[in-house]
């Protein structure tokens, strides 16, 4: 094992871990204010990414999938609307501004917004390293107090190597990780819809038939998939399998979309905890299990154009539960049970796919030790800071920001794009000002 350590003289003012779109908006932000992830050269600023390259949801930018939130919500418009990394900037360089505003929506698809995200993460690549996956986060003491993190990656394709960084803060956007429920185990024919595209690529170029699928799941990215299953194999009949009676449309509407303000987090920050209980319970439905109107009418008119031809192939067994999967050389057979009478029906089939959600990633998880100097309410919650700046024991000088898994504290934008550029724009503040205030008390 080789270990490689960064010059302690020259310590990054802050270290970004994961850069998915949160920490791209907060490199933009910093960019913007003249920072650099060169030692003697301002506000020094690094990125850690464990993939070799920008990606964002890779398994599920389906073709004619749109975004479910405004372009206005881009990296940068709603911190900044005068950003040359705007998405209508992407546009005009991409020579497609007039014919994308001859659309008349504010809902890109879902490609075009990738493509979006890894044109401005191009302008910011000096500031990422990719390829460095981070396993341990150790606080550095002096005279008492801890007032740097060392940070260790490696990189996936030469683990022997590992590399040390030195930083006064941290900000940790580790993203979400695929859920599968207790017992399911991925495999060539078991996918978390996050695997979907390239599965069913390497499927279809197989040959290998495929006479039954199985889909788990009522939310957005399930019925995605019921619908682009049932488009990639033709022959191939696609079971829909969810505890509801039917798909729940997605709450969209003005009022309910207010929860999504930037306003709302200060709000939600500040309420008792009964009463941020309330409010994540009421407004779940704009986020959360919930399909867009469009796709549920286009299932419901697939499924009775089946009926009329007398060839069913979409299927959705509602008000149903998955009760136990069988796989062996004979093949998988699947037991769905109808809720209401009890009533079993063992499938024969070729693929199962979950589509059961993310969940986000505990700083203990992979960060080591620093998750004992955090601070927690009666809860077992982390406390953090309306800045997202995670609340930390009174000898820690260094500091710890999150932009994710702050449900808790900070309402359902969490972990959307909705409020991404606020929150990048509020972390990079924070950053700067605990920097000159620092500075301020040396001189």
């Amino acid at each position: 094992m080789t270990t490689l350590h960064s010059d302690p003289d020259s310590i990054y003012d802050v270290l970004g871990i994961g850069f998915g779109p949160s920490n791209l908006a907060l490199a933009i932000a910093l960019h913007e204010q003249g920072a650099t992830p060169d030692a003697g050269g301002g506000f020094r600023v690094g990125f850690l990414e464990r993939q070799a390259r920008f990606g964002w949801h890779r398994g599920m930018l389906i073709d004619d999938a749109t975004m479910q939130v405004s372009f206005l919500k881009d990296l940068v418009t709603m911190r900044d609307p005068t950003s040359d990394f705007s998405f209508l900037c992407y546009l005009r360089e991409r020579g497609r501004l007039v014919d994308f505003l001859n659309q008349k929506t504010l809902f890109p698809l879902r490609i075009e917004f990738h493509d979006y995200f890894e044109w401005a993460a191009a302008r910011v690549e000096h500031l990422v390293d990719y390829g460095s996956d981070v396993v341990s986060v150790k606080p550095v003491t002096e005279q008492g107090e801890v007032r740097w993190f060392d940070v260790v990656s490696r990189d996936p394709a030469a683990p022997e190597v590992t590399t040390v960084r030195r930083t006064r803060a941290l900000c940790v956007a580790s993203g979400l990780e695929p859920h599968l429920p207790p017992g399911a185990v991925r495999s060539e024919r078991t996918w978390h819809t996050s695997e979907l595209l390239p599965r069913v690529e390497q499927l279809r170029g197989s040959g290998a038939p495929v006479r039954r699928a199985v889909v788990l799941g009522a939310g957005q990215s399930a019925a995605e998939a019921v619908d682009y299953l049932h488009r990639s194999f033709p022959e191939a009949e696609i079971c829909s399998v969810f505890a509801k009676y039917g798909y729940t449309p997605a709450d969209d509407s003005p009022f309910a979309n207010r929860i999504f303000d930037p306003e709302a987090v200060d709000l939600f920050h500040r309420a008792p905890a009964e009463v941020k209980r309330s409010l994540h319970d009421y407004h779940r439905s704009t986020n959360y299990s919930v399909v867009d109107m469009e796709l549920i009418e286009s299932l419901s008119h697939t499924m009775y154009r089946e009926k009329v031809q007398g060839r069913q192939r979409l299927r959705m067994m509602n008000v149903s539960r998955i009760r136990e999967v069988a796989d062996d050389p004979e093949g998988m057979r699947v037991t769905v049970e109808f809720l209401p009478t009890g009533e079993r029906e063992v499938l024969d089939c070729d693929l199962i796919v979950y589509a059961t959600g993310y969940r986000p990633r505990g700083l203990g998880d992979h960060l080591g030790d620093i998750d004992k100097l955090c601070l927690r309410d009666e809860e077992d919650q982390l406390r953090v800071g309306r800045d997202h700046r995670v609340e930390t024991a009174a000898n820690v000088r260094a500091e710890i920001y999150l932009q994710g898994g702050t449900e808790h504290t900070h309402g359902l934008t969490s972990t959307l794009l909705s409020t991404t550029a606020v929150r990048a724009g509020e972390i990079c503040s924070s950053l700067l000002a605990d920097r000159a205030r620092a500075a301020g008390s040396r001189g």
